[in-house]
Formats: C-alpha cells, structure tokens, sequence
C-alpha cells in the first residue's frame, strides 16, 4: 500500500483528516482486531478522532483515541498503513466527508475504567470477521490486507 506525507488537521470543502488506532493483539497464531461501537449509529468503527493541538504527533493522538474510546494501552506504529473516508454527520448541522489515517496499536492491556467506558461497545474480531463488520469499503480493505509485522 502507497505511504502519503502525515498532514496535520486541514480543513477543505471536501472535508477533514482524523486519525485512529487499529488495536490489534495475538491469539493462538491468529490476529484479533477490537472494534468499538459509534456513539451516534451504533456501527463498527476502530476509535479514532481528531488531532488536538496537546497531541506530539498523529500516532500519538491515534493511541489517545484508543485509550479514550476503548481504553487500551498498547505500542503504537509511527506510520500509518493508509487511508479511509467516511461521512461524518455533524451536531445539527450538515455531513462533511472526514479522510481517516490507519495507524496500528499493538495492545498490551485493555482498562476497566477509562473516559468513554459504558457509552460504546467492544469486542475483539478476527481480520475477516473485522472487515465484515465495518461499513466503509476502504476501511475493510485495510483491515483484510493488515500484517502487524510491517514497520
């Protein structure tokens, strides 16, 4: 998959760059893959968001967002494995397109207590069973064609 320059937030008619965390750990030889459940719609996503201005860089920001939404800690890759769109409908407002930059989290250990405990639902998935149960194509891609080994 075809590396692109890390862009900081940018804002454009066509919409806006967040970043996520592919959580992922091995079980007996196999990869599993948390996802997490959205606030609004209730569908599969992996935690993701916004970079804030606190953020070192955009993979550090992509393992806060894993820590807020799923409350894991983990080893976070400083690449991204690639891209995905999605619409992302705003509070009263209209739907903007949002580009998502995929950096993995090799997870160590997963909280009890964390800052969106009890508002979304996680549960850990093999690769095909994670790519089947998101909605964006380009998202299930990514998951299908992931290898934690990669740099």
């Amino acid at each position: 998959m075809r590396m692109e320059s890390v862009q900081s937030v940018s804002s454009s008619k066509s919409g806006r760059e967040q970043i996520a965390a592919l959580p992922y750990r091995m079980e007996k030889n196999r990869i599993l893959i948390l996802l997490v459940t959205s606030r609004g719609t209730g569908r599969w996503v992996l935690p993701k968001g916004w970079i804030e201005a606190s953020d070192p860089d955009p993979a550090e920001a992509a393992a806060r967002e894993a820590l807020e939404e799923a409350g894991v800690i983990g080893e976070i890759h400083k690449s991204g494995i690639g891209f995905y769109s999605y619409s992302k409908l705003l509070d009263g407002g209209p739907s903007i397109i949002c580009r998502v930059r995929v950096y993995p989290l090799k997870v160590k250990s997963q909280l009890k207590t964390f800052k969106e405990a009890g508002q979304r639902i996680m549960e850990w998935f093999s690769i095909e069973d994670a790519a089947d149960a998101v909605k964006e194509p380009e998202l299930a891609e990514l998951i299908r064609h992931f290898q934690p080994d990669r740099p």
